[in-house]
């Protein structure tokens, strides 16, 4: 089974990023060993429709990227399925959340979505000035985002284990290097 951890999200505008930034510390941190599946961790930035081939060749995508929960805090983490997104879930945080959630409603329309969980995080939403810096809040959620990530990986039967010490505070500084083109 092919795997697909895909990180959504826009550098740019700080909490926004988390979901890019999160998937270069995944594919930097750690290494995925199996027999029977592969593991492929993509910072997709902004991209959404141009994501369809990358999210169709996969049997399984766990997506990263930014909610917008009525009532909720800065920082809290969600986690659930494409096909039972919570009344309470939107993506009206921005433009790219919008768009995402329409490729895949588009992919799903077509038939070829394959059973796709959202783990998302309420980021502080900047409006028109720009800034690489995250939030404090975001950041410790981070480290929730990433358990609910290797979990969801290890729940496979794929071995993980630790390539490299980093934090998303210093993969963060490097992301914007990363970002498909």
């Amino acid at each position: 089974m092919k795997i697909l951890i895909l990180g959504i999200g826009n550098i740019l505008f700080g909490d926004e990023g988390v979901g890019a930034h999160l998937a270069n510390l995944i594919d930097e941190k750690y290494n995925f060993e199996s027999d029977e599946h592969t593991v492929e961790v993509l910072d997709g930035g902004t991209l959404a429709q141009r994501l369809i081939p990358l999210i169709t060749d996969h049997d399984r995508v766990l997506l990263i990227d930014c909610v917008n929960v009525a009532g909720g805090n800065i920082g809290d983490v969600y986690s659930f399925d494409f096909t039972d997104v919570p009344d309470f879930i939107t993506w009206e945080g921005s433009a790219h959340e919008v768009e995402m959630l329409q490729t895949l409603q588009m992919i799903e329309m077509l038939g070829d979505l394959p059973p796709t969980k959202i783990v998302g995080v309420i980021p502080y939403v900047i409006g028109e000035n720009s800034t690489f810096s995250m939030t404090d809040e975001v950041v410790k959620a981070s480290k929730v985002m990433e358990r609910i990530i290797l979990k969801f990986i290890e729940d496979f039967g794929v071995n993980v284990s630790i390539k490299k010490e980093t934090t998303i505070e210093e993969v963060s500084k490097y992301t914007y290097l990363k970002v498909l083109s």
